[in-house]
């Protein structure tokens, strides 16, 4: 009974400690009398009590680290504050572990040194304007000198430029007399297109004026045109049936009387008379006498 007490104790004290389970997305880094021994990966392990021993314990996934904000001088000489963030994985557990001491604290001060060799070279302007090319370029760096400690180095962002308050209030200033000079362009060009199409209007209103006084003489034109035609039609007509009716000298005569009688009715205030009206009016003199004698 004895003996089963002792090896019931063991196994609760000795044995069920040292079964290990690893969870998945982890890695046991393992030690053997102080030296490294292996790396258990997912799964179900048993280690040797007093030999073996678990030095650390790793997570492979992707970790995010923000570090705080790190005073940095331009190479205009102009001191602001920029914090980074870091994305990063660990690739090798047994170089993570021996590598380097507290790795986390080792990343933080390579970004800040980093970060101010890279902004030293810029001036204030391109420090605000060219984030993606501080990324790359501190992200190059960081995943070569962290690549012997097991890390891998994902992405690096640059999460806020912080310029001094003075240098704050001039890019603000700036910024307003931009959208001000902007918006007096935009009001210039508005003004300037109104009056383009103002004067347009007004070119095609006259233009359109004038296309219509000269249809308007051309109907006119045309029209007296056609009735002068009519005329000269209707007198041609006229002499036409006269011809065709064979008249006699003395009815052409009688017509060129009628005409005569019609520019008499004018302003003219002399007529020329034919010799032939002329005796045609004695004629229809002495007829009209003979008439008033044989009534009488």
């Amino acid at each position: 009974m004895a003996v089963f007490l002792v090896i019931l104790v063991l196994i609760v004290v000795i044995i069920i400690p040292n079964i290990k389970i690893v969870p998945q997305s982890k890695c046991y880094v393992i030690e053997r009398l102080g030296s490294y021994f292996s790396t258990w990966s997912n799964g179900l392990h048993f280690k040797i009590p007093f030999v073996d021993r678990v030095a650390c314990v790793v997570s492979l996934k992707e970790m995010v680290k923000d570090f705080e904000p790190q005073p940095v001088i331009t190479k205009d000489n102009v001191t602001m504050q920029i914090d980074t963030v870091v994305y990063f994985q660990i690739t090798d557990p047994k170089l993570y572990t021996y590598g380097v001491d507290n790795p986390l604290r080792a990343i933080e001060n390579l970004t800040a040194t980093t970060l101010r060799n890279i902004i030293g070279e810029l001036e204030l302007d391109q420090t605000l304007t060219s984030r993606d090319v501080i990324n790359t370029k501190m992200r190059a760096i960081l995943d070569e000198a962290t690549d012997p400690w097991g890390i891998k180095i994902n992405r690096v962002e640059v999460k806020n430029i912080l310029p001094p308050r003075d240098i704050q209030d001039a890019m603000e200033k700036q910024m307003r007399a931009e959208r001000e000079r902007r918006e007096a362009i935009l009001k210039a060009e508005g003004e300037k297109k109104s009056s383009i199409l103002i004067a347009e209007g007004e070119k095609q209103s006259a233009i359109l004026r004038a296309e219509a006084d000269k249809e308007s003489q051309i109907r006119i034109a045309e029209g007296e045109a056609e009735a002068i035609l009519k005329i000269q039609q209707a007198e041609a007509e006229s002499i036409k049936m006269i011809k065709e009716a064979q008249a006699d000298q003395s009815v052409l005569l009688l017509k060129s009387f009628e005409a005569l009688t019609k520019v008499a009715d004018g302003q003219s205030t002399k007529i020329i008379v034919p010799s032939e009206l002329q005796n045609m009016a004695t004629i229809s003199t002495v007829l009209s006498e003979m008439f008033k004698d044989n009534k009488k």
